[in-house]
């Protein structure tokens, strides 16, 4: 049985996203089918490319969780720009990216409510 845990930070309009990325990570957690404690670890995250910079990429390699996060096309060209010095690209997963659609909707519906301001 697959169960997915899911946790909302609401934050200012002028503050980007990306800022609350690791806190809001910090507070998920999984719950278990039997007995014991969630675990607070995700398998994996899918995230938009406003999480593809080096604090949310690093934050999730520190903790060991598998990301499905596009690659900025800024950055893609500034890793090509560097040649071997640039290292890998990061993996990507396009199928399981599609998948984050269903995430997107449920927001976008939220957003319809006027006594739910979103961004």
């Amino acid at each position: 049985m697959h169960r997915r845990s899911g946790v909302v930070g609401i934050t200012p309009g002028q503050r980007a996203d990306c800022t609350q990325f690791m806190p809001v990570l910090e507070k998920i957690r999984v719950p278990k089918a039997g007995p014991g404690r969630p675990r607070k670890k995700p398998d994996s995250v899918a995230a938009g490319k406003a999480y593809s910079n080096r604090p949310c990429r690093e934050g999730l390699r520190r903790r060991g969780i598998r990301h499905t996060i596009p690659e900025k096309t800024d950055s893609q060209a500034a890793r090509l720009r560097k040649g071997s010095c640039g290292g890998r690209p990061p993996g990507f997963d396009e199928e399981r990216y599609k998948k984050r659609n269903t995430i997107e909707r449920a927001v976008n519906r939220l957003k319809q409510h006027r006594a739910v301001a979103t961004r």
